[in-house]
């Protein structure tokens, strides 16, 4: 669990933060409902994957 707290739809890159403070990158094409948008401070759920040597969000899903 965690919350949107980055998120810049031109590029479609955001942030989620845990709740223990950590903070993964993501792409719009892993907001799971399939839009490429969403607010800051959206609470959601997600899981890490590695990308390129490092672990990103997937499948952000708002809760």
């Amino acid at each position: 669990m965690g919350m949107v707290v980055d998120f810049d739809a031109f590029v479609g890159l955001g942030r989620v933060r845990t709740d223990d403070g950590a903070e993964y990158m993501f792409h719009c094409a892993e907001i799971a409902d399939g839009s490429r948008d969403i607010a800051v401070g959206t609470r959601v759920s997600f899981r890490l994957v590695s990308k390129f040597g490092r672990e990103e969000a997937a499948a952000v899903t708002p809760t």
